[in-house]
C-alpha cells in the first residue's frame, strides 16, 4: 500500500479541542514532526480536518 507523509507546519495552540485530539490520532505532538501513515481513506479524512495545520511531505 502506499505511504504518505505529514508533517505538523503550524502550532496546535488555540485550535479546537477536536483538532488536537485528530493531530494525537495522526501521532503529531510537536512542530515539524513528519510522521508516516498508509495512504487510505480515513487517514485522507484526518488530515482533511487539520489542513490548515499540516502538510504533505514528498
Amino acid at each position: 500500500m502506499a505511504k504518505i507523509k505529514v508533517k505538523q507546519s503550524r502550532s496546535r495552540i488555540g485550535s479546537p479541542k477536536d483538532q488536537k485530539k485528530t493531530l494525537d490520532a495522526l501521532g503529531l505532538t510537536k512542530m515539524n514532526k513528519v510522521v508516516e501513515h498508509d495512504d487510505t481513506p480515513s487517514i485522507r479524512g484526518l488530515i482533511q480536518k487539520v489542513h490548515h495545520l499540516v502538510t504533505i511531505v514528498e
